[in-house]
């Protein structure tokens, strides 16, 4: 019955079952382990009473003094737990005896051995007496033994303890609002009837400001490129079919004047077949279009999903109803659903890349690129994630090898690589980059891993969009897309690709480049001013100015400072009042989102540095425009860094570090900044 119920209420179902388990369970152990302490103790207890009783009455034994072993056994009333006790002689006969009030004066009629017996609530214990190796004679004793009655009790409570904490688990999870999953929900059923409607106009809300807010933005741009795209090709398709009006009239004509003039018929028949296999031609390109867009629709839904699964899952187990879970566990589930929503970002980013790249809308910028500063920053991202599987990377000297690329690019290539060789790699394994001038002007840098390998029917299809070759079954998050825009890349610097692999030796892939001179200045100073990479001097009080209409990201920005008792955060909410607050309180840096009301960030920031009295603050960019256009952009207009959202905290404070760093070493040798 349980499969005809919701989702929820199966959920709900298991979780209680499992927490009913896992209470049994302890109970149960809990009850074992205490049973078996009291078994042990009554044995204990009841040895050491008849070895202290036979001690003290060994002289009475030695002595045939009965009064004396009586009065020793009437010392057990301080014990109510003996029932009864003994005192037999050597040769076996009843030589004293004590029954407590109430009890039978009933004994055994000769003493065996030193022997231990349980008859249902009773326990029976023989001790011979020793004294100097000679047997004296026999103790006997008998105890209640409480072990049933002392397991129901617990049994009792047990259940008692099961039933309340089972009572306060469904209450307390029943407090639990739908916030986390209320805006994971709405785009959920977005995407379901995008996906069966194919209507791209549909905007999921947003109904949170935290990452879940973030993720439905960056949903809805993905809607409205793909709505961008979807457009223009039914404009093509428009097109195309008045074209083939138009054929058709022509075709129409033909037929009227062929009665008129023969050669004319010719030659109008001839123009017509042309016109046909034009037609024919579109219109074949056209439904692969067609094809291609349901192909990509269908893969993009299936790749969405599997994040969307795992945020969904967790999200409702953290606001079910009747889901009890730990402090660690909510973390737990906190994590993998802060992991998945980083991985659908990231495929959304590298989804834009592609329809990017196919667009023909990557912008380069070729130059001189040192391929040693290159390896060098891909070497420091990649050691640390190979090293949790104890992968080993080597990297060869690249000292004064200068290629001509766009060096985010390149970087961007390396890294695809890289990352690769790792995740498909086998624990303990090794990467190996190597270069090499087998071609003149022409340098080649190969990426070698120790996995499985491919076969050449997958070698045919790895650079298809979607396509893992089966990688899924590997535990590793990807989406195929990687390698497709790698290509692009490549080929757009000038470049050449290729892949080489052995079934269970490894594959290697390569890429080839132009050679060039070294350029005289430094490319990255060329775009940014070279910030200090210190840290700002703990002891002097920074003011920031945060330019931000969004109060979630406002309140990130001041969660972030307020651990810094060196920063003082003061906040605007549109442009004309961060203008006037900076001409105020003339703050040290500035922070600035690019998109807000009344005036923009980047006319405001044109204001701010045609005013004398704050055109000496460094303004930092902080804003969700992360095309590299927008980046190039920013700061050719003279922002000293441009950080886009989500915020990466990490390089966050590097920036703020960095910038304040500068600042006092500014104030210290008394230079205005260099834009």
């Amino acid at each position: 019955m349980i499969r005809m119920h919701s989702l929820r209420h199966k959920l709900s179902v298991v979780v209680m079952l499992t927490t009913l388990a896992s209470l049994l369970v302890s109970i149960a152990i809990v009850i074992a382990y205490d049973l078996r302490q009291y078994h042990r103790a009554l044995l204990g207890d009841m040895s050491t009473q008849a070895e202290l009783l036979g001690h003290m009455t060994s002289a009475a034994l030695s002595f045939d003094d009965q009064r004396l072993a009586a009065e020793n056994l009437a010392l057990l009333r301080i014990r109510p737990q003996v029932r009864a006790g003994a005192i037999y002689n050597a040769r076996g006969q009843l030589f004293a005896s004590y029954a407590a009030p109430g009890e039978a004066r009933a004994f055994p009629a000769r003493a065996l051995g030193d022997n231990i017996q349980i008859e249902g609530s009773n326990l029976f214990l023989y001790r011979r007496i020793i004294e100097n190796g000679e047997l004296l004679g026999t103790v006997y004793l008998r105890a209640d033994y409480s072990l049933v009655a002392r397991a129901l009790d617990y049994v009792g409570v047990g259940l008692l303890v099961t039933l309340v904490a089972m009572l306060l688990a469904f209450l307390l999870t029943r407090r639990l609002g739908r916030i986390v999953t209320a805006p994971i929900f709405a785009i959920a059923e977005v995407a379901r009837e995008v996906v069966s409607t194919r209507d791209y106009s549909r905007r999921a809300p947003r109904t949170s400001t935290d990452e879940a807010g973030e993720l439905v933005d960056s949903f809805n741009a993905m809607l409205t490129e793909i709505e961008q795209r979807t457009g223009e090709l039914e404009t093509s398709n428009r097109a195309i079919a008045r074209e083939a009006e138009e054929r058709a009239r022509a075709q129409q004509e033909v037929m009227r004047l062929n009665g008129q003039l023969e050669v004319r018929v010719h030659e109008r028949t001839l123009q017509l077949e042309t016109a046909n296999a034009e037609l024919e031609l579109a219109m074949e390109e056209a439904k692969e279009a067609n094809q291609a867009k349901s192909a990509f629709l269908s893969a993009m839904s299936h790749e969405l999903r599997t994040p969307l699964n795992a945020i969904l899952g967790f999200a409702q187990i953290l606001t079910s109803d009747a889901l009890p879970s730990t402090l660690p566990q909510k973390k737990e589930f906190a994590g993998h659903i802060l992991k998945s929503g980083r991985h659908l970002l990231t495929l959304i980013n590298e989804i834009l890349d592609l329809a990017k790249v196919e667009a023909g809308a990557v912008n380069l910028s070729l130059e001189p690129v040192a391929l040693g500063d290159v390896m060098g920053e891909c070497r420091s991202m990649i050691e640390p994630i190979a090293a949790q599987r104890g992968i080993r990377v080597l990297f060869p000297e690249a000292r004064g090898t200068v290629v001509e690329a766009d060096r985010t690019r390149l970087k961007q290539v390396l890294l695809n690589l890289l990352s690769n060789a790792v995740k498909y790699n086998r624990d303990a394994g090794a990467v190996v980059v190597d270069i090499a001038f087998d071609a003149p002007g022409k340098v080649r840098i190969a990426v070698q891993d120790t996995g499985l390998g491919l076969r050449p029917d997958q070698l045919d299809l790895l650079f298809q969009p979607f396509n893992r070759l089966g990688q899924e079954s590997s535990g590793e998050e990807g989406t195929g897309i990687g390698l497709v825009v790698t290509r692009r890349l490549v080929e757009l610097m000038n470049g050449a690709i290729g892949v080489s692999s052995r079934v269970g030796i490894g594959s290697v892939f390569w890429i080839e480049l132009p050679v060039t001179a070294p350029h005289a200045l430094s490319i990255e100073g060329a775009r940014a001013p070279a910030l200090p990479a210190d840290a700002p001097d703990a002891g002097t009080r920074h003011t920031l100015l945060y330019i931000e209409d969004n109060p979630a990201n406002l309140k990130l920005v001041e969660e972030i400072v307020r651990f810094r008792p060196d920063l003082r955060l003061l906040a605007a909410q549109d442009g004309h009042l961060g203008i006037e607050m900076a001409i105020l309180h003339l703050p040290d840096l500035i922070l600035m989102d690019l998109n807000l009301p009344c005036v923009s960030g980047l006319d405001a920031f044109k204001t701010l540095r045609s005013d004398p009295r704050t055109a000496h603050i460094p303004v930092i960019a902080l804003t969700a425009n992360a095309m590299p256009r927008d980046i190039e952009r920013g700061l050719a207009a003279g922002f000293y860094r441009y950080l886009t959202k989500p915020i990466n905290i990490d390089e966050f404070t590097e920036a703020v570090n960095t910038t304040l760093a500068w600042i006092d070493r500014r104030a210290a040798t008394d230079t205005e900044p260099q834009p």
